[in-house]
């Protein structure tokens, strides 16, 4: 690994790991801002992409080809599928499909496009440094199926789709595309995703003030996985 790419869909996603860096330098380009810095004597280049997979797939494709990243690493939230994941509950995702792509009229899998497959697997060696740095530290994270489309998903119909259709765990809008981009150009990646909302969240539940201290856990786990693959 001689360049990293760490990216969030939001701003909020980034700032915590922006905090652990000093002589930040920013560059902006393509109608987004770039942050890079040195840790440890590894170069970093920080990112929030915008929500969505054009914005997701603009972005780590700037950050593969114009800044020559060539590992990347993904972190945000996203919504539960499987009912043991609760809202703050970490799921590293080992292969992800995009749940909205659909051209079964012409006799297609949901999620499949010729020339493509409907799942991309994340990179083995990313996950299990995760899952060590996890149980070093004594987080409980599930590894599973991500799906990732262009709409937040609300309705338990739909919901009960992507999990009959993928056995998906999670759903998001931004990793699957991410995949695309990394399987196409070679280079490995991973995605984390803090549970945002569950079948069974309280209507109660504050999204905002979950997302700055989703955040900050999120962050903190991945510098110590940075800090595990630096070594």
């Amino acid at each position: 690994m001689k360049k990293l790419a760490i990216m969030g869909a939001m701003e909020e996603e980034i700032e915590p790991l922006l905090a652990y860096f000093e002589n930040v330098k920013v560059t902006e380009y393509a109608d987004n801002k770039y942050y890079e810095v040195v840790y440890n004597g590894l170069d970093i280049v920080v990112a929030y992409s915008k929500i969505g997979k054009v914005f997701a797939s603009l972005t780590a494709a700037t950050m593969i080809e114009k800044f020559s990243c060539d590992t990347l690493l993904f972190s945000g939230v996203a919504g539960a599928i499987n009912p043991k994941l609760k809202i703050g509950d970490l799921i590293i995702a080992d292969k992800l499909c995009q749940h909205d792509l659909d051209i079964t009229a012409f006799g297609h899998p949901s999620g499949f496009v010729p020339g493509g497959s409907v799942f991309i697997e994340t990179s083995k060696e990313l996950r299990e440094v995760a899952k060590e740095v996890a149980k070093q530290n004594s987080l409980n994270v599930l590894e599973g199926t991500i799906a990732t489309g262009d709409q937040f998903v609300h309705s338990n119909k739909r919901k009960e789709f992507i999990e009959k259709t993928f056995h998906a765990d999670a759903l998001e809008m931004e990793g699957g595309s991410v995949a695309v981009i990394c399987n196409a150009l070679k280079v490995p990646f991973f995605i984390l995703r803090a549970i945002s909302d569950s079948a069974d969240m309280d209507a109660g539940f504050d999204f905002d003030e979950f997302l700055k201290s989703s955040a900050e856990t999120s962050a903190d786990y991945l510098i110590k996985i940075v800090d595990k693959l630096n070594k």
